[in-house]
């Protein structure tokens, strides 16, 4: 072998490490991104089942329902709402009418299946289109000033 082609070699090979590198990069990144979503937005483009994501709206009131270690409630946004099924203990701050964030799955049922609940003590965490939903519809609640 020449040294020009070792040296052609060389540069090949680092060009395929490099190339192998970025693609794991880039797939541990995807794999952890985890996007928000509303109730109006997985209606009005639905996700794939399976896919992680995470819903966030008010629990509807009227719609918790504790089946033993499972509890099955509805998230909102005002315009549309998504049937919610956690396995686990539900945090202090949970209850109907509260702000939530729920991370998980979308079943084969059209139901989400949540592997984390969490309930926000303030709306000034609340995300922008559910906020846009609760000013339309009267049900804002501004948040108070430390």
């Amino acid at each position: 072998m020449t040294r020009k082609q070792r040296r052609l070699y060389f540069v090949l090979l680092g060009l395929l490490a490099l190339g192998a590198a970025a693609t794991l990069v880039l797939t541990a990144i995807s794999d952890s991104l985890v996007y928000f979503y509303t109730p109006s937005d997985l209606v009005a483009k639905p996700q794939p089942e399976g896919r992680r994501m995470r819903i966030g709206g008010l629990v509807q009131d009227h719609s918790v329902i504790r089946d033993g270690k499972s509890v099955t409630f509805v998230v909102t946004d005002l315009v549309q709402s998504l049937p919610v099924t956690y396995a686990g203990i539900l945090p202090d701050l949970f209850r109907e009418g509260q702000g939530v964030v729920v991370e998980g799955k979308m079943g084969p049922d059209g139901r989400f299946l949540a592997a984390e609940v969490l309930a926000k003590h303030d709306e000034k965490y609340m995300p922008k289109d559910v906020a846009d939903a609760l000013k339309k519809s009267g049900q804002w609640k501004e948040p108070k000033a430390n």
